[in-house]
């Protein structure tokens, strides 16, 4: 086996994290689509609604640290696999659900086992691929991602008159083992030849070098407010916000969340392309991380200060400005040697995933407090995203002001 990787080797490492990613970001999405179902059998106020979602986050938050510590130690294939079977269980656990507590232990489950689907991949990328390749392969895997969220709406939003969510949740169950068995057993050589490449970290070495970075939290912040917020956006508010403030029907919000994800997979294709032509070519990435922030937050704003029959057009916008996140998420990693790869990839997605969590729960809180304030529906979830959109200038601006930089990496 020649490192780094090329040809068909390449494209079954790909293919294989690819999978479970798609599936990651599928059950990420998915309450989106299924929260009239769950509201109207389980009775859940929109405060219960965040709770439940946002179960995978918390879950997913707190697996980032020890996951690193895995990757690093264990590898990307083996740590993978084992989670998945995990997440597989947490399926059954969400598909037989009579309660709210059940049905956030399966949520939790699923949250833990997905939660190498991405930082396994940037893992192995870092250890196998060429270095000029990585934010390529990390844009590539968001494709992969987008998908999945793609086949969480209108699929899913087609497939639930036929077998329910409780169906839809035993055909996933069976696709996360499947994953598992094909990360585990088709990337097996690649691994053996691969742990060659691999030079351990030092002991020392830790997590402390990485949250001592300011540099990392120039980034980290983003990913804990910015990025958070929208993985919040897209994985749960997206349709309750088309439904409750555009007057949207549950049909017709899945056409337009899975139109959504479709620009945004257009948009990953294209900085795709763009990226290491951009990285020759000498372009600050920070200035265009600056701007595709700043171009997400417009996009907001403009969603608060409309509710006319166009405006969901809004959410095509603002999904031609999220590849940027990817990025944030690519320079994060490489901020640091291959070694510690693990650890600064699962340091950064610990701030996204606490930041989705927060979010998640945060929204339906603010939105019922803005409701008991005398605020109809519509206007609760305006104030609720004005909030937000608040949270991310801040953070933003000091992203801009600061002066942090990486240091040189191998």
């Amino acid at each position: 086996m020649h490192f780094p990787l090329r040809g068909a080797p390449a494209i079954r490492v790909f293919l294989s994290f690819a999978l479970g990613y798609f599936l990651s970001y599928a059950l990420r999405s998915i309450n989106a689509v299924i929260a009239p179902a769950l509201v109207a059998e389980l009775g859940l106020s929109n405060a219960d609604l965040g709770l439940l979602s946002s179960a995978y986050f918390v879950a997913f938050g707190c697996m980032q640290l020890p996951l690193g510590v895995w990757l690093d130690k264990y590898g990307a294939r083996r740590t993978e696999a084992a989670l998945l079977l995990c997440a597989a269980v947490g399926a059954v656990l969400f598909a037989t659900g009579t309660t709210l507590a059940w049905l956030w232990i399966g949520r939790a489950l699923i949250g833990i086992g997905v939660s190498a689907c991405l930082m396994a991949s940037l893992k192995a990328y870092r250890q196998w691929f060429a270095l000029e390749q990585q934010s390529q392969l990390a844009i590539w895997m968001l494709v992969a991602g987008t998908s999945g969220a793609m086949a969480a709406t209108v699929p899913v939003s087609l497939t639930l008159p036929l077998i329910g969510w409780r169906g839809v949740f035993w055909v996933v169950a069976a696709l996360l083992a499947l994953a598992s068995a094909v990360i585990f057993f088709v990337l097996r050589d690649v691994e053996r030849g691969g742990q060659q490449q691999a030079t351990a970290a030092p002991h020392e070495q830790g997590y402390a070098i990485i949250f001592r970075s300011p540099y990392f939290w120039r980034l980290g912040l983003l990913g804990l407010v910015n990025h958070g917020i929208f993985s919040a956006l897209q994985t749960l508010w997206a349709g309750p916000w088309l439904m409750t403030v555009l007057g949207k029907s549950q049909v017709e919000s899945g056409e337009i969340l899975f139109v959504f994800n479709f620009v945004m997979l257009l948009a990953y294709l294209g900085a795709g392309w763009m990226a290491p032509r951009l990285v020759r070519r000498g372009i600050n990435m920070h200035k265009v991380i600056g701007a595709g922030m700043a171009g997400m937050i417009v996009m907001q704003a403009c969603m608060v200060a409309t509710s006319a029959p166009a405006s969901w057009l809004l959410w095509l916008g603002l999904g031609l400005f999220v590849p940027v996140v990817m990025l944030v998420q690519s320079y994060a990693g490489l901020a640091f040697p291959p070694a510690l790869a693990g650890r600064a990839n699962s340091a950064y997605n610990l701030q996204l995933f606490l930041g989705a969590f927060a979010a998640q729960w945060g929204f339906g809180v603010a939105v019922d407090a803005f409701r008991s304030s005398g605020l109809g529906p519509a206007d609760a979830f305006r104030m609720t995203l004005a909030v937000a959109i608040a949270l991310q200038v801040a953070t933003l601006l000091f992203f801009a002001l600061s002066r942090a930089l990486p240091q040189k990496t191998a």
